[in-house]
């Protein structure tokens, strides 16, 4: 059955959660946003573009730093208002140069960074 965008529930700003997961560990690697058309841009191309809200802009994973998201599965929850990227990740997903955006660990009260990837 063909898949349409516009089905999903978007917040007032147009705007879904997309979490994207490393294919075969099925690590998270990050959340980002997407608006309909970067659904459909997404589902169009393989390569996962979303939905800037500082520069209100598209952005797809990897144009510029090259650390490129593959679409392999988009998978969308129960409720319809979030989506899960299942994703061939080149390179770390952080902007911080870490393998995942999660790399912030709380314990009680206390943080602990994990490694950067290298």
């Amino acid at each position: 059955m063909p898949f349409d965008p516009a089905t999903l529930v978007y917040d007032a700003r147009g705007l879904i959660p997309c979490i994207a997961q490393a294919e075969g560990t099925g690590e998270v690697l990050m959340m980002a946003w997407m608006t309909a058309e970067a659904v459909a841009k997404t589902l169009e191309t393989g390569r996962v573009t979303y939905w800037s809200r500082s520069r209100q802009a598209f952005w797809i994973k990897g144009e510029t730093s090259g650390h490129t998201q593959e679409l392999v599965d988009l998978r969308v929850d129960c409720d319809r208002d979030c989506l899960l990227a299942v994703v061939r990740q080149e390179g770390p997903a952080c902007h911080t140069n870490r393998r995942s955006c999660f790399y912030t660990s709380v314990v009680g009260e206390e943080t602990e960074l994990m490694a950067p990837m290298v």
